[in-house]
C-alpha cells in the first residue's frame, strides 16, 4: 500500500502554555475551531484559544482529570480520579460540583438529545446528570466493570468496558441496553467512537489493532464489519505492536483518525477499508485526538503514557494543532 506522508509544515503548530504533565482529553468546541479544552494528570483543565494560541482559562481539580467535554461555548464539564463532576462556567469564571461517582470518572459526554451530561466510572456505572441543576437523573450499570471508553452522536450512545464489553444505548430511553456486544478484537479496548453518520462505531485496542462495526443487526450489513492491524513498526526483523489510543472522526467526510503509541497519527476512509495518509512521527505516544466541528483542524496531544518510563528520560507534553487539507481527510 503507498502511504501519503505528510511532512511538518506551517500547518502545524504547538500550543504555549502547556499542562505540566500527561494530557489525557482534548476536545473542541462545539461550532468553533477556535476554542480547544484540555485535561491533564496535573490536575488542571484548561482552555485554549488556538488562533491566538493563549491559554484563556484554567481550574483544577484535586486529583488528576481524566476527560473534559463542553456543553456549549461557555461550559465544560471534567471529571478524573478524585470521582468528581466538576462543570466550569467560562464567562463567569466559576465552577459547580454536581456530584460524584464511587471510582474514577473516566469519560465525560455531553448529550445534545436530551440536554444531560453523561459520565462513565471504574465504578461499572454511567451516570446522567441534569446539565441546568446539580442532580443525578440516573445511574446505569455497565455489567459491573471498568468504563474505559464512550463515546455519542444524537441518540446513539455506546460504552466500552475493561472486560472488552459494549454496551450500546439510547440516551432517550435509559431503562434498558439496546444492544450486549464482545469487542471483535482480542485485547484490551482503548478507544470506541461512534460513525458521525450514527450507522456504527470504530473501536481500537491495545494491541495495535482497530474494528469497524455496524450497529444494525441484520446478517447482510454485519458482513461489512472488519478489523485491521495498525500503528505497528518494523524494526529489523521484530514487529512492534503499539496500543491505539485515540480516535476522532471527521464530521464531514465521516473518515477517522487513529493515534498510537508508536507516535503516529493515521487518516483512515472506513468505509473503502483505505488509509489515506500518515503524518510525521510525533515526538511521543498521541493520547488524545480531536476534529473540529468542521474538520478543518486536528488537536493531536502527545504525552508518553507508559508507565515504565524513567522520569528523567520522560518526553516533553505537546498539543500540536494541525490545519488539514481535503487531500488529507476525503475519500479518493
Amino acid at each position: 500500500m503507498t502511504v501519503t506522508r505528510v511532512a511538518e509544515s506551517r500547518t502545524e503548530f504547538k500550543l504555549k502554555s502547556l499542562p505540566e504533565d500527561a494530557i489525557s482529553s482534548v476536545k473542541f468546541a462545539p461550532k468553533s475551531s477556535q476554542f480547544l479544552l484540555v485535561s491533564s494528570w496535573d490536575c488542571s483543565v484548561r482552555l485554549y484559544d488556538v488562533t491566538s494560541n493563549i491559554e484563556r482559562h484554567k481550574y483544577n481539580h484535586e486529583l488528576p482529570v481524566l476527560d473534559v467535554c463542553f456543553r456549549d461555548a461557555v461550559h465544560s464539564y471534567s471529571g478524573g480520579l478524585d470521582q468528581t463532576l466538576k462543570m466550569y462556567d467560562l464567562n463567569a469564571s466559576s465552577e459547580t460540583v454536581l456530584g460524584e461517582h464511587k471510582g474514577a470518572i473516566r469519560c465525560v459526554e455531553y448529550a445534545n438529545e436530551v440536554n444531560a451530561v453523561l459520565t462513565g466510572s471504574w465504578d461499572g456505572t454511567v451516570k446522567m446528570w441534569d446539565s441546568r441543576v446539580p442532580n443525578c437523573v440516573g445511574t446505569y450499570n455497565q455489567g459491573n466493570e471498568r468504563v474505559y471508553t464512550m463515546s455519542i452522536v444524537g441518540e446513539k450512545f455506546v460504552v466500552g468496558t475493561s472486560g472488552r464489553k459494549i454496551f450500546v444505548w439510547d440516551v432517550r430511553n435509559m431503562g434498558h441496553v439496546n444492544q450486549r456486544r464482545e469487542s471483535s478484537l482480542k485485547y484490551q479496548t482503548r478507544c470506541i467512537r461512534v460513525f458521525p453518520n450514527k450507522q456504527g462505531y470504530v473501536l481500537s485496542s491495545i494491541e495495535g489493532r482497530v474494528a469497524v462495526e455496524y450497529l444494525d443487526s441484520n446478517p447482510e450489513v454485519q458482513k461489512k464489519k472488519y478489523a485491521f492491524k495498525c500503528h505497528r513498526i518494523k524494526d529489523g526483523g521484530l514487529e512492534k505492536i503499539y496500543p491505539v489510543n485515540a480516535i476522532s472522526f471527521h464530521s464531514v467526510y465521516n473518515t477517522f483518525a487513529t493515534g498510537g503509541s508508536d507516535g503516529y497519527v493515521n487518516i483512515w476512509d472506513g468505509f473503502n477499508k483505505k488509509r489515506l495518509c500518515q503524518f510525521h512521527r510525533y515526538n511521543t505516544a498521541v493520547s488524545s485526538l480531536c476534529f473540529s466541528h468542521d474538520g478543518s483542524a486536528l488537536a493531536i496531544a502527545c504525552s508518553q503514557l507508559d508507565e515504565t518510563q524513567a522520569e528523567d528520560q520522560k518526553p516533553e507534553d505537546i498539543i500540536y494543532i494541525r490545519y488539514v487539507t481535503d487531500q488529507e481527510t476525503k475519500p479518493k
